[in-house]
């Protein structure tokens, strides 16, 4: 079993930044794919960005350029850098893991196992 907390989230301007944290507990974290999805109000949850087992990483095109996934193995938390936030960004953001891709990652939520509780950011215009 694996469980996975985030934090970071919060209320920011547009044009700001946050940085979203989710740690995970298990002594394998390196062996997954790590993906970011979001759900805003009255929508449908949305990738948003995933890193592989290797560190390759994948992202939606409307954060390419601005958002930034990363992963510390030894920390066991993988970490979406969001810069340039816009008012649709708003949404809540969900981490998850796919423990079972070799390589490569998904964008398909079916495809995660574990998932966290989520966290909300707002961005203001």
């Amino acid at each position: 079993q694996v469980q996975l907390v985030e934090s970071g989230g919060g209320l920011v301007q547009a044009g700001g930044s946050l940085r979203l944290s989710c740690a995970a507990s298990g002594r394998t974290f390196s062996n997954y794919a790590m993906g970011w999805f979001r759900q805003a109000p009255g929508k449908e949850r949305e990738f948003v960005a995933a890193i592989s087992r290797r560190g390759t990483t994948y992202y939606t095109d409307s954060v390419k350029g601005r958002f930034t996934i990363s992963r510390d193995n030894a920390k066991n938390t993988v970490y979406l850098q969001m810069n340039s936030l816009k008012p649709e960004d708003t949404a809540v953001y969900y981490c998850a893991a796919d423990p079972n891709r070799l390589r490569g990652i998904s964008p398909n939520d079916r495809e995660y196992d574990y998932w966290g509780q989520g966290t909300q950011v707002t961005v203001s215009s």
